[in-house]
């Protein structure tokens, strides 16, 4: 199956974005050592960091019951705030339930987060799998493909608000009657409203992303199986006259050479915490098992795949800084705008990916357009106002403590 990628993608330079984590335990399920705290301190100086590395966004995930081995969580839209308040170029997305969240409250929410951040707030709708968060909430639970009709309904409300006066809504879930937030949100150049970030690897998945989403994020996915998915958003999309931009999740193990990123990976898996990642599978994969056609997120993923819980072992960005730059560009080649990025220890690992990855996949993006006809845009690099690349990148390891790694070998 190939892919049709605009030209424009390869003007375009790829953007980075990494996970928040504001859960305890780290990004996986593993005993192994993860230099990462889940608490506001260790996240306001990671947003900071991860903006001078030539990052772009923060995702900041939602959680209410403890699952996956994360006993703590911090909630998503407050943290975001906090995260927002302590960077000045960052954009951060919260992610939220639709039917724990209205989709006006939440429009009335990202407006005001908006005008904080000086137009850098955005979401991510999330339909949800968790029964026990909703069900021990009393909340109503949906089976897996109306849950998506309901997201949809949401997702049309919430642009709707953010960008009409007067907007109504009839539908199964959401009735809105002549409503009009006031003010609306920032008036950002090339920006329609805040963006809205929506995922999942189902069939109902893809073609509710096709309709609604400003980007379409996917689990960890292989080459073939994130070609698949884009094609059934493209479908869905180009039905409704609409370009999303897609978004691929990775876990990230860079190393000197190979055989130690391999090695890491191995280890992390060796030490993985059995009961919680068996739990976990047991949770999602009967979610993926109830769609019409049995496609859907961690449906085909094994015990491996999900010690890491968005599959980010399976994009294989795992290798020497060339390695992953160069399957990066693999992705880059099949639609992939955005890589959403997760580490063991995300301060100094973040600051390295910035510093030894970027550069080389810059390179290779260039060498990229120019080999499909065009220029890179290098305008649209994420550099600070007045900062060049290589001044930004010695200011992220200045920000770093005096014993993390990235700023020893600085020294060195």
């Amino acid at each position: 199956m190939t892919t049709t990628v605009p030209t424009s993608s390869f003007e375009t330079p790829l953007k980075f974005a990494y996970w928040v984590p504001n859960v305890s335990g780290g990004l996986v399920v593993s005993t192994i050592e993860q230099r990462t705290d889940w608490q506001l301190p260790y996240n306001s100086r990671l947003a900071q960091i991860a903006e001078n590395s030539g990052f772009e966004y923060a995702l900041t995930q939602t959680r209410y019951a403890a699952s996956y081995g994360a006993d703590r969580q911090h909630e998503a839209s407050a943290f975001s705030l906090a995260l927002l308040a302590a960077t000045q170029r960052l954009r951060v997305i919260a992610a939220f339930h639709p039917g724990m969240w209205h989709p006006g409250v939440l429009a009335k929410w990202l407006i005001t987060a908006d005008h904080l951040s000086d137009g850098r707030a955005a979401v991510n709708i999330v339909s949800g799998w968790l029964k026990d968060e909703f069900t021990k909430f009393g909340l109503p639970w949906l089976e897996h493909d109306e849950r998506y009709v309901r997201t949809e309904e949401f997702i049309r409300a919430l642009r709707g608000l953010l960008t009409e006066n007067g907007y109504s809504q009839d539908g199964d879930y959401y009735s809105i009657d002549d409503f009009t937030l006031n003010p609306g949100p920032v008036d950002v150049p090339g920006r329609p409203h805040p963006e809205i970030f929506f995922g999942g690897n189902s069939t109902a998945a893809q073609g509710a992303a096709g309709r609604v989403a400003d980007w379409y994020f996917s689990n960890g996915r292989t080459l073939e199986g994130y070609e698949e998915n884009v094609a059934g958003v493209l479908a869905s999309a180009q039905q409704a006259g609409r370009q999303p931009r897609f978004g691929l999740n990775g876990f990230v193990i860079a190393r000197e050479s190979r055989k130690e990123a391999e090695e890491t990976l191995r280890e992390i898996v060796a030490k993985a915490h059995r009961p919680a990642v068996e739990g976990f599978q047991k949770s999602v994969q009967e979610a993926g098992a109830s769609t019409k056609d049995g496609k859907g997120m961690w449906a085909g993923s094994s015990f491996e795949d999900l010690v890491q819980y968005n599959d980010g072992f399976k994009t294989r960005l795992i290798g020497t800084p060339e390695e992953i730059a160069d399957r990066i560009i693999e992705y880059k080649k099949v639609g992939v705008n955005l890589m959403l990025t997760c580490y063991l220890h995300f301060q100094e690992e973040v600051a390295a990916f910035g510093r030894d990855v970027l550069p080389i996949v810059r390179e290779k993006e260039a060498d990229l357009a120019r080999a499909r006809g065009t220029e890179l845009n290098t305008e649209l690099l994420p550099v600070a106002p007045g900062v060049s690349a290589e001044e930004a990148a010695a200011a992220t390891v200045e920000t770093l403590p005096a014993d993390h790694p990235a700023k020893a070998g600085a020294a060195a």
